[in-house]
């Protein structure tokens, strides 16, 4: 008995185990792919700016025609393109933005360099910036911003992508999750719950045997002992052994029974000991039967 339910129980730790794993790996993969999902937004947003601070750049340059040039203003966004650029090809862990690894979108920023290496050489320079011509300011910050469009719509294709391929690789281990699940279902938890459900039935006939008929004969012994005891007459005292042997069998078919309610069980001595009591007693009463006889014969 003892081995078969530590088969079970190793099965139902294993069930457990395996529902802790899969739940570990699928908040992992979540979690993993939440964090992805940031970093993409990031990117896709960060690109995004860059038309603005081209279109700004170019605003700037009608304001210096105007003669109200902003110098620091034309500075700072000449530095957040340079750096946002940079950030974007390179990455940030500190930001959570991966290190660019896509060749067509790197091609694309070999294309982009030359249009912004000219915007920045000529209006960091505060005289280069009275010489320039609107058809060639205009003409560069439109190649730049064209650009970057193209360089943005490629980082959202790369994110949808990816974001996509998340989506599969989850519903796939979603599947083999259930799969694994419905294995554990079927080949562990239940033939786990028909053996509790057969080990309840047995302990059911047990406690049935128990409560009626096993206590029933021993009740009937008990007091054919007791009038075995004050029993004076020889033949009565046979007619009672008689009956003790009556209940003794019927108690020896009960015996039976419940150990066939537990057959897979190794059945407890109870029932014989007591067997062996009621055969002494019986012993015990022949020889005060035979006793009184002899007196009566010599009387």
């Amino acid at each position: 008995m003892k081995k078969p339910w530590n088969q079970s129980f190793r099965a139902y730790y294993l069930l457990v185990i395996t529902i802790l794993v899969i739940t570990v790996v699928n908040q992992s993969i979540t979690q993993y792919a939440f964090k992805k999902e940031q970093g993409r937004a990031k990117v896709v947003n960060l690109s995004g700016k860059q038309r603005m601070l081209g279109q700004k750049l170019l605003a700037e340059y009608y304001t210096c025609r105007l003669n109200k040039c902003n110098y620091g203003e034309i500075t700072y966004l000449l530095n957040k393109i340079e750096s946002s650029i940079k950030l974007l090809q390179e990455g940030s862990p500190n930001l959570n933005i991966s290190q660019l690894d896509n060749s067509e979108i790197e091609a694309n920023f070999e294309r982009l360099h030359p249009n912004f290496i000219w915007l920045k050489s000529k209006f960091f320079n505060r005289e280069g910036i009275s010489r320039l011509t609107e058809a060639d300011v205009t003409f560069r910050v439109n190649r730049f911003v064209q650009i970057m469009d193209e360089i943005t719509m490629q980082f959202q294709i790369q994110s949808e992508q990816e974001f996509q391929s998340l989506k599969i690789l989850e519903l796939e281990l979603a599947i083999f999750s259930i799969l694994i699940l419905l294995f554990e279902i079927f080949f562990v938890v239940n033939p786990i719950i028909s053996k509790l459900a057969d080990h309840k039935q047995k302990l059911t006939k047990l406690a049935w045997h128990h409560t009626h008929a096993f206590s029933s004969h021993m009740r009937n012994i008990n007091d054919l002992k007791f009038v075995l005891k004050v029993e004076k007459n020889v033949e009565r005292r046979q007619e009672i052994m008689h009956f003790i042997g009556e209940e003794l069998e019927e108690l020896n078919k009960v015996s039976e029974n419940m150990t066939a309610a537990f057959a897979t069980e190794k059945p407890k001595n109870t029932d014989t000991s007591i067997t062996s009591k009621i055969k002494a007693l019986l012993k015990s009463a022949n020889k005060i039967s035979y006793g009184d006889k002899a007196r009566s014969v010599e009387s």
